[in-house]
């Protein structure tokens, strides 16, 4: 006898650093665990429709902008689940609005909660690590440990898509390239990178559409207007960067650590303090509202 299908619509809603996050009761399927606001998509929904009606239901605000995240398929003993997930911001005039038992958990807090084995690739997509390091040479994937990144930040061409070839399916998933590079690579590699990104150039003209599903996105900015673009084509992460003055770019003028904060606390994703970053910069990154720091020589 075969399995019901169904098809459920996911919403990962963000606020500075946080994802809402709710409780099951024991007499739903999957009971007694932490979810996502969602819920079945009708007959006559677009699986997007079900997800923003059913948090103007459960959580009480109405979103107009959501980003397609994944999608996932999930066999249990009883039943097949395809899972349609999207993202979205959540202002602060928006917060008083959100109705009981749902509550914002830092990002680092969402693995030690009791979900569905069926988010386990949610929650995997939902983690950036603290420190992300940028480097032109594949050797220093060798140096990574297993929950780190590297921004590998070469040109987009194809003589660099054939150096990835033959690299260990887990080496590809630490790897952060630019969504150009990606796409001249062979679908086996496409489907081993996780996490694709974006220059401030590229911002002007990209489309939220153009984002290739199930791959998170993080973006390159300067100013205050290039992180909001970012964020509203659905980028889940940005880097803000010079934050202090540099060898490399020693031309250019900081934005010091005023305004990287006053940018920084303008977002509802994550803002990575770029630019002569240290790793005892982390915690004054912290303070001054960046999720972590990324950097070449100091990380």
């Amino acid at each position: 006898m075969s399995k019901p299908n169904i098809h459920v619509a996911i919403a990962l809603l963000f606020h500075q650093n946080q994802v809402l996050v709710g409780w099951r009761e024991a007499k739903q399927h999957q009971g007694n665990k932490h979810e996502f606001p969602g819920g079945k998509v009708e007959p006559a929904e677009t699986p997007v429709q079900a997800c923003r009606r059913e948090v103007r239901e459960e959580v009480g605000i109405d979103i107009e902008l959501w980003h397609a995240f994944d999608f996932i398929r999930h066999e249990y003993d009883d039943i097949i689940v395809h899972l349609h997930l999207f993202h979205a911001s959540v202002a602060a005039a928006q917060l008083t609005q959100i109705q009981q038992p749902w509550s914002w958990y830092a990002r680092e807090q969402l693995h030690s909660l009791n979900f569905p084995k069926a988010n386990a690739v949610i929650l995997h997509k939902l983690h950036w690590p603290q420190m992300i390091k940028i480097s032109s040479e594949l050797a220093d994937l060798a140096q990574l440990e297993d929950s780190q990144l590297l921004y590998w930040r070469v040109p987009a061409t194809q003589q660099q898509a054939n150096m990835l070839e033959g690299l260990p399916t887990a080496q590809l998933a630490q790897l952060i390239i630019n969504h150009d590079l990606y796409l001249l690579l062979p679908e086996q590699q496409q489907q081993a990178i996780s996490t694709l990104h974006l220059k401030q150039s590229q911002l002007a003209h990209f489309q939220s559409d153009e984002r290739i599903e199930g791959k998170r996105y993080i973006a390159a900015c300067h100013d205050l207007a290039s992180a909001q673009q970012a964020e509203r084509i659905g980028c889940e992460a940005i880097f803000l960067s010079p934050v202090l003055t540099t060898a490399t770019h020693a031309h250019v003028e900081p934005l010091g650590w005023c305004v990287f904060e006053k940018i920084a606390t303008q977002l509802e994703i994550p803002a990575y303090a770029l630019g002569g970053m240290q790793r005892h910069d982390l915690s004054l990154a912290q303070a001054h509202h960046a999720y972590g720091i990324a950097g070449i020589r100091g990380l």
